[in-house]
């Protein structure tokens, strides 16, 4: 008698589970980039998110045990390859059913040593003739090789949009940069040579840009001004289009890595279905209000109507290069 009861007590429990509403699947976003600086905050603030399945793809595997150690993630959500130099034809393990794609790719410049020594050398010089102590356009850089931002951020770029379109991802999150309007952009000239080849970042990224707004697939492109590594969600944000941000007088120029990475996820749900292209930098918070949250200023932004414009000013042609 005990074991019937015990037995239809088990059965009804079984039949309740069965019938109660369960939670909808985890979206699977991909993050390119995921150890880097601003990759790594995007791809730790989607593994807390309860509505998200991140995968991160970094190019070795030293980079791999990186991001392990700082998110806190295992192996199985991180893919292992060089999205910079993809096959069309490549196929790549754990990305399938991805609903979104986030790129945080990015050519990184390096400085030159000798010419910060010079520039150092250059400061009592320099105050005795009254000028600025220290120049620091008179600083240069250059790329590792096969990292220079044709390379990186116009085919690599190319590369993971054909990619996230081959495997049916709907939403491609670009994390970009503010200044591509114009292509005298100090950006520009870092990492070129005395011939005048190479560099120009700001304009392979808004090539890149301009492909992706053709590909066809739904798309938020990000321009934050300058990054900083500090605690994100203590300012405000202030989004713009076409570089205004850059032009005006005043205010921030520059926004924290962690806010990138919140607006990032907040694309992936407030832009409900809708394509975007804006600038961001952090503003102060009004006296006595708090600071909106970034899905609240990303929805603020998506109802003034503002719209990137694209039109040519960067010296470059659908078609063509430098």
């Amino acid at each position: 008698m005990l074991k019937s009861i015990v037995f239809l007590c088990i059965s009804i429990v079984t039949v309740a589970s069965s019938l109660a509403p369960r939670p909808p699947p985890k979206q699977k976003v991909i993050v390119t980039g995921a150890a880097g600086r601003t990759g790594n905050l995007v791809f730790s603030s989607l593994l807390k998110h309860n509505d998200f399945y991140p995968v991160g793809i970094v190019r070795t595997e030293k980079s791999a045990k990186k991001l392990i150690k700082k998110a806190g993630c295992n192996l199985e959500s991180i893919c292992i390859c060089d999205v910079t130099a993809l096959d069309p034809n490549d196929k790549i393990g754990g990305l399938e059913d991805s609903e979104a794609m986030i790129i945080c790719t990015s050519a990184v410049p390096k400085l030159n040593k000798k010419s910060l020594l010079k520039a150092f050398l250059k400061v009592p010089i320099n105050l005795i003739k009254g000028n600025k102590a220290f120049n620091f356009r008179e600083l240069q850089f250059y790329y590792n090789q096969g990292q220079n931002p044709e390379k990186v951020d116009y085919y690599g770029q190319i590369a993971q949009i054909d990619l996230a379109k081959k495997i049916g991802v709907k939403h491609v999150v670009l994390v970009s940069s503010m200044g591509g309007t114009n292509p005298n952009d100090f950006l520009n000239t870092l990492g070129r040579d005395k011939d005048g080849n190479g560099g120009d970042i700001l304009k392979w990224k808004r090539k890149a840009e301009k492909y992706l707004i053709n590909s066809g697939l739904q798309y938020t492109i990000i321009h934050p001004g300058g990054l900083k590594d500090a605690p994100g969600g203590e300012l405000d944000f202030r989004l713009d289009v076409n570089d205004n941000i850059q032009k005006s007088s005043g205010g921030m120029r520059s926004i924290t890595r962690c806010d990138v990475a919140k607006l990032c996820v907040a694309a992936l749900t407030a832009c409900n279905g809708q394509s975007t292209s804006f600038d961001c930098v952090n503003a102060e918070v009004p006296e006595g209000g708090k600071p909106r949250t970034a899905e609240m200023a990303l929805k603020d932004f998506l109802q003034s109507d503002k719209v990137y414009s694209y039109e040519e000013r960067t010296g470059f042609s659908d078609g063509g290069g430098i």
